[in-house]
């Protein structure tokens, strides 16, 4: 038997935090051409780690599988934009960032971050490993390298005088399997006084809102702040201030300098938050280990209702392709016989098929059509986004509903 080690201290992974079974890559949609083939399926059990208390997934699939050809795409979504907006607005006065200074963005998708800099003529660079996602950068006026970054990239960066005033990861940090290789590029690259800022969901959130279905093999580890902080600090980073911010059901955005530079001191925000998770238990490895049971009772709630409306008769739909949604019908086992369809704005996935359920995936305009009286919506931390686009189908007594944290009907 292969024994699992931790991706940061190397001690060895033995407790589960939850097993949700076997499940396909989420975002590995599924072309007509292939919708009778085999799939891979790789074990989604994740597990925390006796010694430092890190939640991780074991790596099944390696990042270039996952990666390389990716089919999300930041653009698609309207609140997303917004939040990247407004994040560049703040931290361009915080830091007073100038033509002068240098911005790379890891994991730079298709720009749709790094465009609000070069509006401001704010130098940029962007590192993004999926080529076919890079290339839209590029053609937006996005410099931008197709590379896996770690500390041999930012190395070569850094003896290229390519150092950065500030870098930036938005929902990277959790799926880097190289996690001290990534944190130590992170140092490499930074400028003595530069900034690191990274978002992730939290996992207080997480574990707070029964939010098992953001755990997918895209995300090999899933963090505290205590966890995250004493990562970084084993790496020579100090975290200096924490932002707990709405996107995706609930994450932290980092602030990262060297701990040489003393113009940053330490926020209240980084003790009250470190002292909030003490006080709820995830310095405690039994904390951990009572997650397992509670996503049982959220698949229970979601088969009863789909159950019960099959019965009634009733036609259920499902909106949005998310990778979350992915782990949620496969660890439920619902497919088209229970969600006949499910909708989403992005072009790239419509007309393909669901990853192992084989929902196929449609235009938004075919729920006129076929007037479902049920509309799930699969990335329920968009719900209020989601529900104001397709407010339309009020109009033939259509309802929404949310799985996580519970299964709840909106009107």
């Amino acid at each position: 038997m292969t024994v699992r080690a931790c991706r940061f201290c190397d001690a060895p992974l033995e407790r589960s935090f939850v097993d949700l079974g076997m499940s396909p890559l989420a975002n590995s949609y599924v072309k007509e051409e292939q919708v009778h083939a085999m799939e891979p399926f790789f074990p989604l059990h994740v597990y925390v780690c006796e010694k430092c208390l890190l939640v991780q997934l074991p790596e099944w699939s390696s990042p270039d599988n996952i990666f390389s050809d990716y089919a999300y795409f930041s653009s698609f979504s309207t609140s997303w934009l917004e939040h990247a907006k407004r994040y560049v607005e703040m931290i361009v006065e915080r830091l007073r960032l100038n033509k002068q200074s240098f911005v790379v963005e890891i994991a730079s998708n298709d720009g749709y971050l790094l465009k609000n800099f070069v509006a401001k003529h704010i130098p940029v660079l962007g590192i993004e490993p999926a080529a076919n996602v890079a290339k839209v950068a590029v053609e937006n006026g996005i410099p931008s390298l197709v590379k896996f970054f770690g500390e041999q990239v930012a190395t070569g960066l850094a003896k290229e005088g390519k150092q950065a005033d500030l870098i930036i990861g938005n929902n990277v940090l959790a799926h880097v399997p190289k996690l001290n290789d990534f944190v130590r590029g992170l140092k490499t690259l930074l400028k003595p006084a530069g900034v690191i800022t990274m978002e992730f969901p939290h996992l207080m959130q997480l574990m707070g809102q029964n939010q098992f279905d953001t755990i997918y093999h895209e995300h090999f580890s899933y963090f505290s702040f205590l966890a995250v902080e004493r990562i970084f600090s084993a790496h020579g980073l100090t975290l200096f201030d924490v932002d707990e911010v709405p996107t995706h059901g609930g994450s932290l955005r980092i602030y990262g300098r060297h701990p040489e530079d003393i113009s940053k001191p330490v926020s209240q925000r980084v003790k009250e938050l470190r002292g909030r998770e003490e006080k709820a238990g995830f310095g405690n490895l039994e904390h951990y280990l009572s997650f397992g049971e509670k996503v049982v009772e959220i698949k229970n709630q979601l088969l009863e209702f789909l159950i019960k409306a099959k019965r009634e008769g009733k036609s259920v739909v499902g909106y949005g392709a998310p990778a979350k949604g992915n782990t949620l019908l496969n660890y439920c086992g619902v497919k088209s016989d229970y969600l006949a369809y499910t909708v989403d704005r992005s072009p790239y996935k419509q007309h393909h098929y669901l990853p192992g359920v084989r929902i196929p995936i449609f235009d938004p305009e075919r729920l006129r059509t076929t007037k479902p009286e049920y509309l799930l919506i699969l990335p329920w931390n968009l719900k209020d986004e989601i529900m104001g686009q397709m407010a339309f189908i009020r109009e033939w007594g259509g309802q929404f509903v949310v799985p996580i944290p519970k299964v709840q009907v909106l009107r």
